[in-house]
């Protein structure tokens, strides 16, 4: 593993950043006529204010007036945290679920009757609504959240390269352990380890995310027609494929990169799998263009696999969004019309599942651009369907 001697470059997006994002949503608070909106979606409010934390079932909330100062509000164990943050106003309740939903104590303190709230269950919307009749659900920030500005795609092009450097570690690991006995579980304990100590060496304030920075799934030869199993100490042996799956945060946002390896010289059948998940991918690549349905990409992508006679091994649809998220809307899938728009970033994951024979899965992480789509992740262009062999 090469690190770089480079000191060590900053990636959070900072106060200013975050200030800024605040007052726009205000200004969308103010002009769809609301006194103010309360977040208390997690991944919605990590995207609002850059208060990064572990999302549970103590309720979080933020408080955006139209006018004035921002309102965060936090359970008593995550006071300290809060107050690291860029916040002057922050309050605390005690404890969940608490004599008081806590959702119903942060409203009680709001002046205003007309307030909007970004999500609620049946049950807590009416308890909220109790105290504010004006209440109203409002989706701004989650549609906001589709449109990814020049910061926000660098963060996703830096997190793909690493999820592209892991890659290179899972070949080069299989490669070198697969005469004493590699398992799906090292590779990703090798992958892990590697890619996080690099980014740590190179990254000055690593977002470390609950769930990690970096999450990689492994599945070689039958398990591979398994789309989301979980990797296990399986040996990989000569004849099978390796599917890795790479997910990396960086700055708060998430990008992808995967690859199906073939382990020794591939069959005629492999090959053709190979060839049509790549095929299927750069067809997905070219339907990406602004004012494109969402479901329109998806089902050009899809078509290369039934053309090629893969359709009945289909198993999900092309692509997700991405950002503070791994999976966000708008989703590259059936049942999602949703105009494609320069500055989304999706993913693109043909696969190819053959029960109890093997799996094909391809990662690739995209913008949208003015004219058509960029790979973020450059793995796969790198390396063709020729390329994807570990020799034995």
């Amino acid at each position: 593993m090469t690190i770089t001697t480079m000191p060590p470059r900053a990636v959070y997006l900072g106060a200013d950043f975050y200030r800024a994002r605040v007052a726009q949503l205000q200004e969308h608070a103010g002009a769809a006529g609301l006194d103010g909106l309360l977040v208390l979606n997690p991944a919605n409010l990590m995207w609002a204010t850059g208060f990064f934390h572990i999302p549970n079932e103590r309720p979080i909330g933020l408080y955006l007036p139209a006018h004035g100062a921002p309102v965060l509000f936090v359970p008593f164990l995550e006071k300290e945290n809060a107050e690291e943050s860029w916040f002057d106003d922050i309050r605390w309740y005690l404890e969940y679920p608490g004599e008081t939903p806590a959702e119903v104590w942060m409203l009680a303190q709001l002046p205003g009757a007309r307030i909007g709230v970004d999500a609620a269950s049946h049950a807590g919307f009416a308890a909220m609504a109790a105290v504010k009749p004006g209440l109203t659900l409002d989706h701004t920030v989650s549609r906001l959240r589709y449109i990814k500005n020049a910061a926000e795609i660098e963060l996703t092009r830096t997190a793909a390269a690493y999820a592209d450097f892991g890659l290179a570690v899972a070949r080069q690991a299989v490669a070198d352990g697969l005469r004493s006995g590699i398992t799906e579980l090292d590779v990703v304990q090798i992958v892990q380890s590697e890619t996080t100590a690099r980014m740590k060496a190179e990254l000055e304030d690593l977002v470390n995310f609950y769930r990690g920075a970096v999450a990689l799934t492994a599945h070689a030869g039958p398990r591979g027609a398994l789309p989301h199993g979980q990797p296990g100490p399986v040996a990989i042996k000569p004849g099978d494929t390796l599917i890795v799956g790479i997910g990396v945060k960086v700055g708060g946002y998430h990008a992808e990169s995967g690859c199906t390896f073939v382990v020794g010289e591939p069959s005629a059948d492999q090959r053709r799998c190979l060839e049509a998940t790549w095929a299927c991918d750069e067809a997905a690549f070219a339907a990406l263009k602004p004012g494109a349905a969402c479901s329109a990409v998806n089902e050009a992508a899809w078509s290369v696999l039934r053309e090629r006679g893969y359709g009945d091994f289909i198993r999900h649809r092309i692509g997700h969004g991405m950002g503070v998220e791994g999976h966000e809307a708008p989703w590259l899938s059936i049942g999602d019309d949703t105009p494609v728009e320069p500055g989304m970033v999706f993913s693109n994951e043909p696969g190819i599942y053959r029960p109890g024979v093997d799996g094909y899965r391809i990662i690739d992480s995209m913008v949208v651009t003015a004219t058509g789509a960029e790979r973020l992740s450059r793995y796969l262009a790198e390396h063709g369907p020729d390329d994807r062999v570990i020799p034995i």
